[in-house]
């Protein structure tokens, strides 16, 4: 048996040994090397030591010859470790330490990471040992904290044997994260309803009233009105019975969110973000701090002012005086633009804001369906605005194939002013096993100018008109799947690459039609999202899925 020699200088705790249990996961499907403790002549020497600054880390060559990570702390010694693999060279039976020594502290507190666990995308249906090693190999680009949603408009109340079930499967997830040593976090929309939610209590949903030019996006009708009696109280009941079933897990934030789903134009409430979200925001906050005394409250403002107008200027007014029920703001939108208002006038209550940045669904639909979908150009542009101006941040995910996004904005929370070329080359790197990377990144670049793909439900084909050369994306991606060693070349990230280069070269030389080597890539995409239950707009365009036709968001 092939081993590596691993000497621990100092005593791990119970949070250090997971990590290095992670270290030496990757460690073996990478070489096929077994990690042993060893004091005899180790390849990686292993310290935890205050002084480089908290969550950082140090790599440094060691007199016998082995490479040494020292984290500052247990968090530190995930991301240094995360550092020595992301720029490891590997062969069956070698590793090979990277060139890269020096210290490392990140600059942002807040580098989170949301799943959208709903839709019965990858995080709802992957088998759990799938999603745990997902966020054991995310946590390692310096995440910090993970988010995920119990989304109450499936369920027909918490007993529902659905919503138990799910409420299993978040808290597992959050429980892997505090295993790691991240923090845990909780998202909820303000006025959230369960679908068998009392009409009486409902929200209202119209546009044309009460200045409302376009309907809220994404509600569901089963939303509560805070003006109506008795709403605000359930509200918080059902709340309390969602902090009951994570009893035991520390959640450390919890995101109170007012669209998208939610919202109600009611005359009471109209402008929602000013009025009626703010009136049942705050006694859901102070729920939670009741709860989680030393928890923080971060208050979304999206989609503020796209349906109607005065919400910025009116959450600026209420909050003239700091509020004492709001830590931070989630400030971010669809589209190229980070919202005005708070790059003008500040953020409301001068909070600090993290960001939320669009990689999941930017120009594309079905959202992940034809692969990788890699946005460096684009989320530096975002990043170059709004970075300056926040503590961090949470990218919005409802999949993995967007993993390369999570990681530009993970490294841009540690080092703000770090290139997305840069971060692409150590991603790639990574993911492909090679530094010969002039043909991935420049097909890279060709995948993302051709980002933009729809479906045409009534022709039964995909609507794509590529910009860039398609044949070529995927004569580079072709030349190197041919190089890669075995262990990237079958690795999940390099197939997303390689596939969304595969379907775009078939559909642009078939004019969106499905051919047989399309079908093939359609279906390994859907097996390894394991979405044969999703809905069209999560899961990749198969032919069945495009013959049936049935394009809602009511399913």
């Amino acid at each position: 048996m092939a081993t590596l020699p691993l000497h621990l200088a100092t005593p791990l705790g119970a949070t250090g040994a997971r990590v290095l249990a992670v270290f030496a996961r990757l460690v073996a499907e990478r070489s096929g090397l077994t990690v042993v403790e060893s004091d005899t002549a180790p390849a990686v020497v292993l310290a935890m030591a205050p002084g480089v600054g908290a969550e950082g880390f140090a790599i440094t060559d060691d007199p016998g010859g082995a490479v040494r990570v020292t984290g500052h702390d247990a968090r530190g010694l995930l991301y240094g470790l995360g550092k020595l693999l992301h720029d490891a060279d590997w062969a069956p039976g070698v590793f090979t330490p990277g060139p890269w020594r020096g210290v490392s502290v990140p600059a942002r507190p807040i580098r989170g990471m949301y799943f959208a666990t709903h839709f019965h995308n990858f995080y709802h249906e992957a088998p759990l040992d799938e999603v745990t090693h997902y966020i054991e190999e995310l946590a390692l680009w310096g995440v910090n904290t993970i988010s995920v949603w119990f989304d109450y408009h499936h369920y027909r109340g918490i007993t529902d044997p659905e919503a138990q079930a799910m409420l299993v499967r978040l808290r597992d997830l959050l429980q892997t994260a505090e295993a790691l040593g991240l923090d845990a976090s909780l998202t909820c929309i303000a006025n959230e309803g369960y679908a068998d939610s009392p009409e009486a209590l409902r929200a209202e949903y119209r546009a044309g009233q009460n200045g409302y030019y376009a309907p809220p996006a994404g509600h569901y009708h089963v939303e509560l009105c805070p003006a109506q009696p008795g709403a605000i109280a359930l509200r918080l009941q059902w709340l309390d019975e969602v902090f009951d079933a994570f009893q035991g897990i520390d959640l450390r934030y919890l995101w109170i969110w007012p669209y998208d789903q939610g919202g109600c134009t009611c005359a009471a409430c109209a402008p929602w973000g000013a009025h009626g979200f703010l009136t049942i925001a705050e006694p859901v906050a102070r729920a939670y701090r009741a709860r989680f005394p030393h928890g923080q409250v971060l208050l979304s403002t999206w989609y503020f002012d796209r349906f109607t107008d005065g919400e910025w200027a009116g959450l600026a007014h209420a909050f003239a005086e700091k509020p004492d029920w709001v830590d931070a703001l989630i400030v971010d939108t669809h589209g190229d633009e980070f919202p005005a208002f708070p790059l003008q006038h500040g953020a409301p209550g001068g909070l600090p804001m993290v960001n939320f940045p669009e990689i999941s669904m930017y120009r594309c639909g079905p959202w992940g369906g034809f692969g990788a979908s890699p946005l460096p150009v684009h989320l530096q542009k975002l990043w170059d605005v709004c970075g300056p101006v926040v503590a961090g941040g949470f990218p919005y995910s409802e999949g993995v194939y967007e993993d390369m996004n999570k990681v530009l904005c993970a490294q841009w929370y540690w080092d703000p002013a770090r290139p997305a070329a840069a971060i692409t080359d150590e991603y790639l790197h990574d993911a492909c096993g090679t530094r010969d990377l002039d043909g991935v990144i420049e097909a890279v670049a060709l995948l993302e100018a051709n980002i933009e793909h729809g479906v045409d439900a009534e022709a039964a084909r995909v609507r794509f008109s590529p910009v860039a050369d398609t044949a070529h994306a995927f004569a580079l991606l072709a030349a190197t799947d041919a190089v890669l060693p075995a262990y990237a070349r079958a690795g999940w990230r390099w197939r997303l690459l390689y596939l969304r280069g595969l379907l775009d070269a078939e559909l642009a030389a078939h004019d969106g039609a499905i051919s047989d080597r399309a079908e093939a890539a359609l279906q390994e995409l859907t097996a390894f999202y394991h979405a044969d239950p999703a809905p069209w707009y999560v899961a990749p365009p198969t032919r069945a899925r495009l013959a049936a036709g049935d394009q809602r968001w009511d399913q």
